[in-house]
């Protein structure tokens, strides 16, 4: 009799953690049976609570850890596991296990059996390397298990808890925003528990004044940002805040207030003033210089962002006669760092703001032969849409978000007919679904890199080179 039939909503097993699953939870089997452990790690035995179980697998969480991993690490953060789950994995096991969820990822949904990554990139540093971190503001603190009953929880600034829209937990340091960011918080947390009438607002209520508070750091130029965000515009109940910022950090080359009165929570705002210095910070990738404005992409780590534009530039291993078609452009950043080596750059992307950003970084770098187009790449291509004056495609480069292309693009794409196809995407899943397609137009996988963005999460970046 197959015993899959005891695991059920509630059972409490002791389960042996194999890998990593995609996305972070570790990957256990009982009597074959596939159950996500909830922050565990591979080589960790532990007894857990089965909360949820589905046709093909259940998801369960830790009780209690009976044996350790031979690859635990002392931890930094005593809150790692909202959004650095994996800091109490060994770097290089965090590596492998990345590692072994892409190739996972194409040869099971893929079909590239023999696949295989040809280069992984791992990050230097490891902490410290978020250019933008954005903390919440709210008046419903989680309190932790270790407090006294009756504490108090009307204030929080931090992060919000997993699967809570309405609960932050109080963040006084995290390892992973550069140590400044740390002492921006403190005095931030101090004015605010100063002055009453600087109250956090409520998503549920929908009553206070601060949202959020956003940070954005200049890696390699030392430009900082602080952007407050408001439900509404309030200088002089704002100004005690602002003013402490300035007085403390003279660091600080950007102070805006972001407006939001809508009720989503978003840290977004429907209009923007500038308190002090430039409406943008300024950012340096190779030669080219950024402006990245309160509300602009750009690739949340600056070095590693740098070493993924290397990778596809690499892969590309461009002449100077190449016409380059970027999709999903974003602000423009592959592009431009691209143009040097090309004949002519076309970027496509269908959020304007983004679009506006990408030409603005053009005319700062002195480029010319980058162009940009507004485009939805759902329908753009195959309702003909592309000008006649644009020349058709040698290299095609695809970073699409993370629910990959479009089905329609990903069968279109073989009909510009370039040589080669660079396609970058933060999801291995979709990558290896859309590869699938375009192998069967003909293109085979010809590089695999791995860049690793983002250490102690989850999150996979990841370079394809495709050509026929």
């Amino acid at each position: 009799m197959n015993e899959i039939i005891t695991i059920k909503r509630g059972a409490e097993l002791e389960l042996d953690i194999e890998s990593l699953a995609y996305g972070g939870m570790g990957l256990a089997r009982k009597e074959n049976f596939v159950i996500f452990v909830k922050y565990a790690i591979p080589g960790q035995r532990v007894l857990a609570r089965i909360y949820k179980k589905r046709k093909g697998f259940a998801e369960a969480q830790v009780l209690k850890l009976l044996v350790e991993s031979p690859n635990a690490v002392d931890v930094r953060c005593n809150h790692y596991w909202i959004c650095s789950k994996l800091q109490s994995l060994s770097y290089d096991e965090q590596i492998k296990e990345k590692s072994s969820q892409v190739e996972d990822a194409f040869n099971r949904l893929g079909g590239f059996t023999d696949f295989k990554l040809d280069k992984v990139r791992e990050a230097d540093p490891i902490y410290h390397y978020r250019n933008k971190m954005e903390f919440t503001f709210s008046p419903n603190r989680w309190v932790l298990e270790s407090e006294p009953e009756g504490v108090d929880k009307s204030f929080a600034l931090g992060l919000h808890i997993p699967g809570r829209f309405d609960k932050i937990l109080d963040i006084h340091e995290c390892h992973i925003q550069p140590e400044i960011g740390n002492r921006i918080l403190a005095v931030a947390r101090e004015v605010c528990l100063e002055n009453p009438e600087l109250k956090p607002y409520d998503p549920r209520s929908h009553i206070g004044f601060l949202r959020f508070l956003m940070l954005r750091f200049g890696v390699n130029t030392g430009d900082l940002m602080v952007n407050v965000v408001t439900s509404y515009h309030d200088m002089d109940k704002l100004s005690p805040l602002t003013d402490k910022l300035l007085e403390e950090f003279p660091e600080i080359t950007s102070l805006v207030n972001n407006v939001n009165t809508r009720k989503a929570d978003v840290a977004f705002g429907e209009y923007e003033t500038l308190l002090y210095g430039e409406p943008f910070i300024q950012e340096k990738i190779g030669a080219l210089t950024f402006e990245i404005s309160a509300n602009s992409f750009f690739q949340t780590n600056t070095t590693q962002g740098e070493v993924l534009y290397e990778e596809v530039e690499k892969a590309l291993d461009l002449k100077g006669d190449e016409i380059i078609y970027d999709l999903y452009c974003g602000t423009g950043t592959i592009g431009l760092y691209l143009s040097k080596n090309a004949k002519e750059v076309y970027g496509f992307e269908v959020i304007r703001s983004a679009l506006d950003d990408a030409e603005k970084n053009a005319d700062r770098n002195e480029i010319s032969n980058v162009h940009f187009l507004k485009a939805n790449l759902d329908t753009f291509f195959k309702s003909g849409q592309l000008p006649n004056r644009i020349s058709r495609p040698d290299v095609i480069i695809v970073d699409p978000p993370r629910a990959g292309m479009h089905q329609d693009m990903v069968n279109y794409l073989p009909r510009l007919k370039a040589k080669k196809i660079v396609y970058v995407s933060c999801n291995p899943t979709t990558q290896a679904r859309d590869a699938r397609i375009l192998n069967e137009h003909g293109y085979q996988i010809k590089g695999a890199a791995m860049v690793d963005m983002f250490p102690h999460t989850p999150h996979i970046e990841t370079v394809m080179l495709f050509s026929k």
